[in-house]
């Protein structure tokens, strides 16, 4: 069968995503439908789905319900989306390019988008807190919590406060990190987590490798995104290339250089691996995650 091989597996699971996704947003045609209208071109038919699947992947882990997990890879996702129509908006990193079309405020307006990210949060809330059947009610508190705290002032948010400061200034390592662990790192290692949670909870020893594999995945994320930021075209992309050294942002390509930077993502990704061990054959998808996203710059 093609969902035998990696490839067929997520190619599935990106169009179960796809397809979730198009049944959990609001329909256009109901008002207010400029609103709703952005809502699903923001989120809708781009992107890998990358935190999806690293949700459905971990999930495997605890035999999951499938449509539990395809709740919790659609919450997931639309956070991304929202805050990657955010931080497009002029008052932020100001562009004009995602996923390979327009950005939100240019293809509707600022207002627009800003509700649209608004509307795109408060709704990844909802699908959270709607009742997941077998999950114990503590566990779902649990769950909301943890999407709340990767979102917020602990996590995106104040890593993309952190960012907006530090332009034209150079951070050292652990600045850097910080800054990504908040930024990039939270929703990635909640979106491994939350697929735990959708099943039987794990024990603490197993919680605690699987929360080492997810922050060291969403470090690598980053550095692999710095990578490609400067060896990548628009067009690979799906959006605006060199954007980083233009604007003077500090990356871990300016502050170690292009071949340290990819030897650094490929030591995060051997941690990764090394904290799955644990898991045997399980974590079979989360390990070919893992190898695609740092596999991207090489």
């Amino acid at each position: 069968m093609a969902n035998d091989t990696f490839t067929g597996w997520m190619t599935a699971s990106q169009q179960a995503v796809e397809t979730a996704l198009e049944t959990l947003l609001p329909d256009a045609s109901r008002a207010p439908h400029v609103l709703h209208e952005a809502m699903r071109y923001s989120t809708l038919q781009g992107g890998k789905r990358v935190r999806p699947l690293l949700a459905i992947a971990a999930a495997e882990l605890v035999d999951a319900d499938a449509a539990n997990v395809a709740r919790v890879a659609c919450a997931v996702e639309m956070i991304h989306a929202y805050s990657l129509v955010h931080d497009d908006m002029p008052c932020m990193d100001d562009d004009v390019l995602r996923r390979g079309k327009p950005t939100c405020h240019v293809q509707f307006d600022e207002a627009t988008a800003l509700l649209v990210g608004d509307a795109l949060q408060t709704l990844a809330f909802e699908l959270v807190a709607s009742p997941l059947p077998g999950v114990a009610a503590a566990q779902q508190l649990a769950m909301v919590k943890l999407l709340a705290q990767a979102s917020g002032h602990a996590g995106m948010a104040g890593g993309q406060a952190i960012d907006l400061a530090s332009v034209g200034k150079p951070l050292s390592q652990p600045e850097l990190e910080f800054m990504h662990l908040m930024k990039t790192g939270a929703l990635i290692r909640a979106s491994v987590l939350l697929g735990a949670l959708c099943g039987q909870p794990l024990d603490a020893a197993q919680t605690e490798a699987l929360d080492h594999f997810a922050k060291r995945m969403g470090l690598a994320f980053q550095v692999v995104d710095d990578v490609l930021d400067v060896e990548a075209d628009t067009a690979t992309l799906g959006k605006t290339a060199g954007k980083d050294a233009a604007n003077d942002k500090p990356t871990y390509v300016s502050l170690m250089g292009l071949g340290e930077a990819k030897s650094y993502a490929r030591d995060l990704y051997d941690d990764a691996l090394a904290a799955l061990a644990p898991f045997g054959s399980k974590a079979a998808r989360l390990q070919q995650l893992a190898e695609y996203i740092v596999a991207r710059s090489f």
